[in-house]
Parts: C-alpha cells; structure tokens; sequence
C-alpha cells in the first residue's frame, strides 16, 4: 500500500530515499532546510526522514515542531562528530536522544548502515544488502521494514531502538571500512541467515 513520504534533507541521501521510494510506487516529498517547506512536509507526511546531518538535527526538529507528533519519524543519520568520530554510544545512541527530543514522534533507526548510493535499489553489484531497523513501536518499525522491502533491501528487524547504539557503530564502520580502509562505496552488508 502506498504511504505519504516526507523527506527532510535533500543531499545524496535524501535523494536515493526519494527515487528509491518513488520508484516503489510512494508518494514522496522531498524538502531542504526552508522551515516551512519543512514543516508542512511533515505535516503532509506519515513517515518522515531525518536525512540530515547529526548536527542539524535540532534545526529540523525545529522547523517541523509538532508536526511529527505520532508520526514515523526514521533517523538515518550517523551519530558523527564535524571530525568524523562516533558522538554518542554504549550507553545511548542518536535516535536515542532525537527520541528524547521528539517524545511524540515514533523513532525508528535505519538506513544509516548503507551508503547513500546503494539506498535507492538496496543492492551492491546485484546482491541484496541487509537493512537493520531498530525501534519500540512495532506497528512503525514494521511500516520501515516494509518500505525497505518495497525499494529492494533485505529488511532486519534489529529489535528495540536502543540497539540503535550498535546501528550507529555499524554505520561508522561501514564509513571507516569504505573511506579509511580504502575499500570504496560500493560496499554493503548482508546478514545470512
């Protein structure tokens, strides 16, 4: 069934969010940083994505305000330092703390283990990559699960949102792995079950 998608951000991975939802037969808005287009994006919306950086969470939470109020609010953010380091972790985790911040909103984590380029389709060189989506809302984790579905990812349920605390590590590896270690972008993981 197609839902009403609201992106907040328009950079690379906003823009594979968008083609890769679109694609899948959703109805997308993608917005930047204006406050209002932000705010009546997710207004509009019934799933809503931070698919912007760490650091301007706070700035899109402003400019949306109450309109996330018992939305599905997915953080595919990762929690890194303007130095590129891990921010948060081990006894909390980003979508922890935007949880903390949106208390009315429904926080799911995903999308933050892939690189952007591979977020449209959820394919590497032809193979499915696992999406891991962590979240305490069942019915919200299971509308991510099922849109990650839709574009073409192998969809994890990863449990209950703290283990967003380990999403949030896997995705700064994958960068470490991708851009320190040399390996490229064009990696992913895949969980074999």
């Amino acid at each position: 069934m197609a839902m009403k998608i609201g992106i907040i951000g328009k950079g690379n991975v906003g823009g594979a969010l968008q083609r890769g939802l679109a694609r899948a037969g959703h109805e997308v808005r993608a917005v930047g940083k204006d406050p209002g287009a932000v705010r009546q994006a997710a207004s509009w919306a019934e799933v809503v994505f931070l698919a912007v950086p760490f650091g301007a969470l706070d700035d899109a939470l402003r400019a949306a305000g109450d309109a996330l109020d018992g939305k599905v609010l997915v953080d595919v953010t990762n929690a890194l330092t303007a130095d590129m380091q891990l921010a948060l972790g081990y006894t909390t985790s980003g979508a922890e703390e935007l949880q903390r911040k949106a208390p009315r909103a429904k926080v799911v984590k995903a999308f933050n283990t892939v690189f952007a380029q591979h977020m449209e389709t959820g394919q590497v060189k032809g193979e499915r990559i696992s999406l891991f989506v962590a979240g305490d809302d069942a019915s919200s984790k299971e509308r991510v699960l099922a849109l990650g579905r839709d574009i073409g990812f192998d969809a994890v349920d990863a449990g209950p949102l703290q283990n967003a605390r380990w999403l949030e590590s896997l995705g700064y590896l994958n960068i470490l792995l991708g851009y320190v270690q040399k390996l490229g972008p064009d990696i992913g993981f895949r969980l074999v079950r």
